[in-house]
């Protein structure tokens, strides 16, 4: 209980005999400053520097993209002309390279077009016309049936020394005759025309002049049997 009375004795005599001093103007706001979080003294720095960044990440994407454009359209500038978009010259060389690769030229195997011609009779809708030019230097070595152009053809084959020509044939719906087309699809040469209401597709990796004259002596020969 004594030591209770001495503790109230005593503050009262501090509060009688201390000096006080009144806080100078703008301690508070001196302190308050100094307690503010750093967040709220720099966002606005932080702000500047992000839309900086991001200026410069969209001036990098920029340029990358003007240099991809560029290099695409100087790809295409030094590309060789590869022709016209011809989706059914595409079908050709893929029969073509197919019949070469499984090994499956022929479904009849002869040299003697009276042979060739008689098997297609039953598997097709149509005749195709078989003709050996044995005497020009394309002896006929067979034929077989194929599908092209959204229906079932006949591929005669013929011979050119070493080289293999396929011939596919199927009617040609109505289509006046024409002249020879020369296309090359890779690395293949084909002619295409039109004759006796058939197309007629020849393709081989002979030159581009070799086929063209094969494809004459067809078409003159076709036309003698007219």
């Amino acid at each position: 209980m004594k030591q209770h009375d001495d503790e109230q004795d005593l503050s009262a005599a501090i509060k009688a005999q201390a000096t006080r001093h009144r806080a100078p103007p703008g301690l508070r706001e001196r302190i308050l400053a100094d307690l503010a979080p750093p967040a709220a003294l720099s966002a606005a720095p932080l702000r500047a520097r992000w839309r900086d960044a991001l200026r410069m990440q969209w001036a990098r994407l920029g340029a990358a993209f003007v240099c991809g454009a560029l290099v695409a359209l100087a790809l295409v500038a030094v590309r060789p002309p590869s022709g016209p978009a011809n989706p059914l010259a595409q079908e050709v060389v893929a029969g073509h390279v197919r019949s070469l690769m499984v090994d499956h030229l022929e479904d009849v195997a002869s040299t003697d077009q009276h042979t060739v011609k008689p098997w297609f009779a039953g598997k097709l809708d149509f005749s195709p016309p078989v003709h050996d030019l044995a005497k020009d230097g394309y002896p006929l070595i067979g034929g077989r049936l194929d599908y092209l152009d959204h229906r079932p053809v006949a591929a005669l084959v013929y011979r050119s020394d070493r080289h293999t020509i396929n011939v596919f044939v199927w009617p040609a719906d109505g289509a006046a005759a024409g002249g020879m087309e020369t296309l090359s699809r890779q690395g293949f040469n084909i002619v295409a025309w039109r004759a006796n209401g058939m197309r007629f597709w020849a393709v081989s990796d002979l030159n581009a002049g070799q086929l063209q004259a094969f494809a004459q002596k067809l078409r003159a020969s076709a036309a003698s049997f007219e």
